[in-house]
């Protein structure tokens, strides 16, 4: 077989994620046989939100800030999914992310749709009370588009408690009673959940156990390369660590620190905490960032940023298993290279919904009025991921696709059915 290269064109599209939910889409919605307007449905968001800000600056200027808030889906319930506030912040990036959040609470089976929200602005810019001015605002401009049984936003980048609390105080205003579960991510004192900042991390624990298992490994044995040490990739080494997986290397933004017996993650942790980054930690050696991405390893656990593992560099992977705690780590030409090498992948919207598993846990206690002990968070958790992970490991198998795809296939077909149940109203 002749292998022509790869268009100038295709390469550029790799990395946009965009279009590598686009290729993903198609190929599960292919697979299912879904006809050409069903897809168009799914495909479509419920709806686009676009809305101008105005806010007076500390300075006493008056400045416009442009804000988003997509809504992918509301077939299954509410829509759900992040605010984030970045300069670079684009309508068709929310409209995305809004679509993953679709499959992801699908593939967990919650009773929620999917939506992402966006302010174009540069926080690091901006003052406090400036921040405060542009949330209030933002919320005060989409009241009537969101709400408990409408549309529940979380945080996202450079979005955090706090934000939502003044996004969940500005619509209790104006709705005149608190309404405590417009919004999760909040604080524990305004009735957010405990486990919240674990969440991630844990749920990526979790799925990674239950894949040992179909290997055959033994958690005290097993190798752990993590990218990234922040929310998701900290609380998973950390997590990970104490369960007794073997974490040898931590890569971050500037360095990577290996140690094959073992890091200590409480003591890197503090190390951190201290000096800003794990460089000079004692407690291992300094290697390249990029290299320590290919180590011999069992599991690789990717927890920073979009598009690491491309067409470019996946046939170097020495990994049993990739666990994608970040969104889209992965870009879509790299699937078939995975697939090629045998590599066991959990796709980030199964591997990193321990988040939004606990959002749906936080929303159901606000609503309920009566809140969860840690453990009863943590063991629920632990039952909807370990469901999740074999419903689409079961998918696979009975399709005969990798995982990635059968998590598509699983997420597109509970959307589309319950579209189908539900009647198009005209």
């Amino acid at each position: 077989m002749i292998l022509e290269a790869t268009p100038p064109s295709t390469l550029e599209s790799e990395f946009n994620p965009k279009i590598s939910a686009e290729v993903r889409f198609d190929e599960a919605a292919a697979r299912l046989g879904l006809d050409e307007g069903m897809q168009k449905v799914l495909r479509s968001p419920s709806r686009e939100i676009i809305v101008h800000i105005p806010v007076s600056l500390d300075d006493g200027r008056l400045e416009v800030f442009t804000g988003y808030r997509v809504q992918h889906s509301i077939a299954r319930g509410p829509a759900k999914g992040g605010i984030r506030y970045a300069p670079d912040v684009t309508l068709d990036e929310v409209r995305a992310l809004a679509a993953w959040m679709t499959w992801k609470c699908a593939v967990t089976n919650l009773p929620f749709g999917g939506g992402k929200g966006g302010v174009i602005c540069d926080p690091t810019l901006l003052s406090p009370s400036e921040i405060e001015r542009i949330t209030r605002r933002y919320t005060a401009e989409l009241f009537d588009f969101i709400g408990p049984e409408k549309d529940v936003p979380a945080p996202d980048m450079n979005t955090n408690e706090q934000t939502m609390a003044w996004i969940m105080d500005t619509y209790s205003m104006h709705a005149r009673h608190t309404q405590t579960a417009v919004v999760t991510g909040k604080p524990i004192n305004l009735g957010g959940s405990k486990g919240r900042p674990e969440a991630t991390g844990r749920g990526c624990m979790i799925v990674t156990e239950q894949a040992l298992r179909r290997l055959g490994l033994e958690r005290s044995s097993t190798r752990v390369v993590i990218q990234g040490f922040g929310n998701v990739g900290g609380m998973a080494a950390k997590l990970m660590s104490r369960a007794g997986f073997k974490i040898v290397c931590i890569v971050e933004w500037d360095c990577a620190i290996y140690n094959a017996g073992g890091l200590d993650i409480p003591a890197l942790m503090k190390h951190r905490n201290e000096t800003g980054s794990i460089a000079g930690f004692s407690g291992g050696e300094m290697i390249d960032k990029t290299e320590a991405m290919f180590l011999e390893t069992d599991v690789l656990l990717p927890a920073a940023k979009e598009n690491v593992i491309t067409s470019d560099n996946a046939h170097r992977l020495r990994t049993k298993i990739l666990c994608e705690g970040a969104n889209g780590p992965t870009t879509h030409v790299a699937d078939s290279i995975l697939a090629e090498k045998g590599i066991f992948v959990i796709p980030d919207i199964l591997a990193n919904a321990g988040g939004v598993t606990v959002s749906y846990f936080e929303w159901v206690q606000d609503r309920q009025g009566y809140f969860w002990n840690e453990q009863m968070v943590n063991d629920r958790l632990e039952e909807i991921m370990i469901n999740s992970f074999q419903d689409v490991v079961a998918y696979a198998e009975k399709h005969s696709v990798n995982n990635r795809t059968a998590a598509y296939m699983l997420a597109l077909d509970r959307v589309a059915y319950a579209i189908k149940l539900r009647g198009i109203y005209a």
